[in-house]
């Protein structure tokens, strides 16, 4: 591009700043052409025409579930589902017929007769068209997310999908206007939210513990590193493609859960956010270095990719505040941070294990010990036992998972609703633009078109529902 197009792109144009030293310190992502885009659509208007918070679709007895993407999560999360009574699983979908016929021996001894689709990349559109189905439970890369959700929706199937659910902004508004247009729930699996310690600190929050909450901390600092080279582990190498764009490119697992903290979209809203980026110290060094013994790497050979360390901060409707971190790379141990900060005490999980405090130092053990006692969270003291046993992730999938059903089955609003899934995917295109404008402030869209301000928090409470069986 010339020098105009160039700072009309950045919008630095007009403030004396071209020039070399202007050139070398702002970062632009591979994507430069989609940013002008990213601030167009972070800034348009939406009409709602249907509140999908608090929405109650009709109760579903049974649940008929279709499964999509067979690998790594999916795989898990049909192991944890043969677990629960009132679901039944009607269909199995993944490109890879090794894939699909592996997770078929999952329900051998069960009562699950499972249609497999696979061998074509447009089966999984058979799953969705089914009659027979209520749910679709979408597993597969990042990419596909969206038009698999939006397809889901339009042919009258609830959707729950793999974080994140959208990529650009453009698509997060299009899976607010079909969720509200087709009253079906869109929800985003955010398990870290069924985390224990997240769960606790929730309901300590709903219950006052930490007084006013301030400012708030997540990130996904998590050393992955080594699996964007595994041709076995990514298919198609997609998440090495997925990280050519320079942004916080995962931001809902630290996000989410201080979100519902903060009552985000059901009594606040996130307001603006700024976002910098260290450079790349590892990533295409080593996609030189495996180009040169495999060809499949060769198309990665001489790209750029995301900085090693993105921080994120942004500043709510009401004055709170919220840092997040993604770093994949480094050679770090794994934190989602997960801090609450507020007049009256703070939270902090990471390092393990999870601290609180009313003052100066951090409470003892024993003290802790007598708090959670105290606001044990009712999902936990339902079902955080069997969780353990049955696994995922600590227990926190199959609460999820456990939930979800609970909730389509007693016609009760999902824990987490369309407008959460789009506000926390968001800060995904978001954070590149900021981060290609020398991070410079960018609006993050009210998805809720207003209703933030009268929506109401969840139940966590368990006062309704809390039925669905379980086995051991």
């Amino acid at each position: 591009m010339n020098k105009r197009e160039f700072l009309k792109l950045t919008g630095l144009s007009g403030l004396g700043l071209a020039g070399s030293t202007l050139t070398q310190s702002c970062t632009i992502s591979k994507a430069s052409s989609e940013l002008p885009e990213i601030k167009k659509q972070a800034t348009g208007a939406h009409r709602q025409t249907f509140n999908m918070s608090g929405y109650s679709a009709p109760k579903i007895d049974t649940v008929r579930i279709g499964y999509i993407g067979l690998g790594n999560r999916g795989g898990g999360a049909i192991k944890r589902i043969i677990h629960l009574d009132n679901v039944e699983v009607k269909a199995l979908c993944d490109l890879r017929p090794e894939y699909a016929n592996a997770a078929l021996k999952t329900f051998e001894e069960t009562s699950h007769k499972p249609t497999l689709y696979s061998g074509n990349e447009n089966e999984w559109k058979k799953v969705c068209e089914r009659d027979d189905i209520d749910l679709i439970y979408i597993c597969t890369p990042w990419s596909l997310h969206t038009p698999m959700a939006l397809y889901a929706m339009e042919h009258g199937k609830h959707v729950a999908c793999e974080i994140p659910i959208a990529t650009t902004v453009e698509d997060c508004w299009k899976l607010v206007e079909t969720s509200e247009r087709t009253k079906k729930h869109c929800m985003m699996l955010e398990n870290c939210c069924y985390d224990f310690f997240e769960m606790l600190t929730l309901n300590m929050a709903r219950q006052g513990f930490f007084g006013e909450i301030i400012h708030v901390e997540g990130a996904y600092i998590h050393n992955i590193y080594e699996s964007f080279f595994d041709k076995n582990k990514r298919y198609n190498q997609w998440r090495l493609r997925e990280n050519e764009k320079n942004g916080n490119l995962y931001p809902t697992h630290g996000l989410g859960p201080v979100c519902q903290a903060l009552n985000i979209n059901r009594g606040d809203k996130m307001d603006f956010l700024v976002s910098t980026a260290s450079n790349d110290f590892m990533i295409a060094s080593k996609a030189h270095e495996m180009a040169q013994i495999d060809p499949v790497f060769k198309e990665f050979d001489g790209k750029t990719f995301r900085g090693n360390m993105n921080t994120t901060t942004i500043r709510t409707q009401k004055g709170k505040t919220i840092m997040l971190q993604h770093d994949v790379t480094s050679p770090r141990p794994y934190s989602r941070i997960h801090l609450i900060s507020g007049t009256k005490g703070t939270a902090l999980k990471y390092p393990l294990p999870g601290r609180i405090s009313q003052g100066h130092e951090w409470l003892s053990e024993e003290d802790i010990n007598v708090l959670e006692k105290k606001y044990e969270p009712a999902i936990v003291k339902r079902i955080g036992e069997l969780a353990v046993k049955v696994g995922g992730h600590g227990g926190m999938d199959f609460l999820m998972d456990w939930r979800l059903i609970d909730c389509l089955r007693n016609g009760l609003p999902l824990d987490q609703d369309v407008y959460d899934a789009a506000s926390w995917s968001v800060i995904f295109p978001l954070t590149q633009w900021s981060v290609a404008n020398r991070s410079n402030s960018i609006d993050i869209p009210d998805f809720t078109s207003g209703a933030w301000k009268t929506n109401q928090p969840v139940d966590i409470e368990l006062k309704k529902g809390g039925n669905t069986q379980v086995k051991a």
